[in-house]
């Protein structure tokens, strides 16, 4: 498999096209879309919208429960939806089911205006049409670091640290927080770190999994210092939880996604101490390694294998439209935009540090799924000092085991 490569995100990210971009002319199709609910999505599926008429319907369903929907509803003829919104991460299911099509023709009839860097391409055909690149990184507010004497954390070690002495000055008892929700949000979590320190997932050449051992428990052991600084109920925090608490003035430090720090950052559901206070830095690195402990990110849009090929044009014209220049300039804070008329502003700096500082782009892997969802149903007794770091590990790896032979990866 090859898939879009980030390390060139300053370069690509400020790129921009004059050619001919597709409109919404056409005699008719239903568009249904799948995808997340965060606001550069609901900006492209906006402009999609905006196609509906003359016969073309434009409808959507956004919701963080995405992933566990899109397999099921895009399994029979026809799909429920005509497009899946995906990241790296969940169009592998899709690509391993052949639930979606590829691409190829609709772009070179209707894509003309695309950026070479968004053709996410999969054994020679594209596959998906990537629109914004993320990553989770560092938010810091400046004022409190100024009030106990400390610079910007550059390592997960100097983030303890400056909580502790946040705590110790009287300021919060709970000054860091990371997206460490039981399930996908924490396995993403544990997946930034073991990179960070340098891990591999699984033996070299093979679908076996190398996560128990020495790399492995220094992560969870990461992670439990730093949820020792976060409110007892860490393990309910996703995006949300963690932007509510940073907007109401609860957080000096946190972890989370690139994507959030345009709502962040605006004028609304904080205050200006707060926002104008609000800083964004790479991911830290950990252990005395050299990279973020953090993974690089693309959100695109993928077209339904099992519906028409009328469906099929209509759904990639509309989220077309939903990514023109135009919907682009409009919404340039709301995302790293990979597509035309994107111009970096102050809320990708985060992004952007932690691209340039060598993040590695999340694991590509047929079956880095299976891994991915072990690691969310078995950690939290760590956490919660149920058992010990080597035995979460071990529960981590039985269940891939169990899973990957079910799907024949294993023997």
């Amino acid at each position: 498999m090859t898939f879009m490569r980030l390390s060139g995100l300053t370069l690509a990210a400020a790129l921009t096209s004059t050619a001919a971009w597709a409109n919404c002319d056409l005699p008719g199709g239903n568009v249904n879309i799948l995808g997340n609910d965060f606001a550069a999505i609901n900006a492209v599926v906006d402009g999609a919208r905006a196609c509906a008429g003359n016969g073309m319907s434009v409808s959507a369903n956004l919701t963080i429960e995405h992933r566990d929907i899109q397999v099921a509803a895009l399994t029979p003829n026809p799909a429920e939806y005509t497009s899946a919104i995906v990241a790296n991460s969940s169009i592998v299911p899709l690509i391993n089911g052949g639930l979606i099509r590829p691409l190829d023709d609709l772009v070179a009839a209707n894509g003309q205006g695309l950026n070479q860097n968004q053709l996410i391409t999969i054994d020679g055909q594209v596959m998906a049409v990537a629109f914004m690149a993320n990553a989770q990184h560092l938010y810091y507010r400046s004022d409190i670091l100024a009030q106990v004497g400390r610079d910007v954390p550059t390592t997960y070690e100097e983030v303890l640290s400056t909580a502790q002495a946040i705590r110790d000055a009287g300021i919060m008892e709970y000054p860091y927080a990371m997206n460490s929700k039981v399930g996908w949000n924490l396995a993403e979590e544990f997946v930034n770190m073991y990179l960070g320190y340098g891990g591999t997932f699984f033996e070299p050449g093979s679908a076996m999994p190398s996560i128990n051992n020495e790399t492995g428990v220094a992560a969870l052991e990461m992670m439990a210092a730093l949820n020792a600084y976060a409110n007892p109920d860490f393990l309910t925090f996703d995006s949300n939880a963690t932007a509510a608490l940073w907007e109401s003035g609860q957080l000096a430090l946190a972890t989370m996604w690139g994507s959030r720090a345009a709502p962040i950052l605006d004028d609304e559901g904080s205050t200006a101490e707060i926002t104008g206070a609000t800083g964004l830095a790479a991911a830290p690195t950990v252990g005395g390694g050299g990279i973020p402990a953090s993974t690089l990110w693309w959100d695109g849009f993928t077209i339904a294998a099992n519906i028409t090929d009328q469906d099929a044009e209509a759904t990639f014209v509309a989220l077309l439209n939903g990514l023109s220049p135009d919907t682009i300039m409009a919404n340039n804070d709301l995302a790293v935009w990979l597509a035309p008329g994107y111009t970096p502003g102050a809320t990708a700096q985060g992004v952007f540090a932690t691209a340039n500082a060598g993040a590695r782009p999340y694991p590509m892997l047929p079956y880095m799924g299976l891994m991915h969802t072990a690691l969310g149903d078995n950690l939290s007794e760590f956490l919660q000092g149920q058992e010990s770091a080597q035995q979460a590990l071990a529960d981590v790896e039985a269940a891939y085991i169990t899973a990957a032979r079910a799907q024949g990866f294993v023997n």
